[in-house]
């Protein structure tokens, strides 16, 4: 049942990520960028033709194949019911439903549609589903160093204690 959930949750974060690119492009392409709180934080559009920062930039094709092929073997997984910790399943659905949203932009338009510019730090623009694959990558990467790390640990402990 978590595996099915998780999917759901994968689907409505798919479905913000298009909705916010829909107005991205209704909105936000005709003026260029929008500043919320001057030289601090703009709504910007930019259309990403390559991969993060712009890289591999004419590479859409790769690009695509990669990142499905990526996504396949994480919703695989997913519904496989291989993945037992629930804070690793829903990390895992959060970077599927980043994933999803970015990709669908890749085969649909031809790039994606970038929108969110921190001017403060000068970071490229990004968007939701880039904040998605972010935050489920932080989440699940936290998980293996502190609960995985510190289990292993916990273990080794507890062998050196019977020994």
């Amino acid at each position: 049942m978590r595996r099915y959930i998780a999917l759901l949750m994968s689907a409505v974060l798919v479905g913000i990520d298009q909705i916010l690119k829909v107005l991205a492009i209704e909105y936000l392409k005709p003026i260029g960028s929008y500043p919320i709180i001057t030289d601090i934080f703009h709504l910007t559009y930019v259309e990403n033709r390559g991969a993060a920062f712009g890289m591999m930039a004419g590479q859409k094709w790769l690009l695509v194949w990669a990142t499905a092929l990526v996504l396949l073997v994480a919703i695989i997984v997913v519904m496989a019911g291989k993945i037992k910790n629930t804070a690793v399943l829903f990390s895992v659905a959060t970077i599927i439903g980043g994933g999803v949203g970015n990709l669908i932009d890749r085969i649909y338009r031809g790039y994606v549609v970038d929108y969110i510019h921190l001017k403060v730090i000068d970071f490229a623009v990004f968007n939701f589903a880039d904040i998605c694959v972010t935050v489920g990558t932080i989440l699940l990467l936290l998980y293996l160093l502190f609960y995985e790390l510190g289990r292993k640990k916990r273990e080794a402990a507890g062998e050196a204690k019977s020994a």
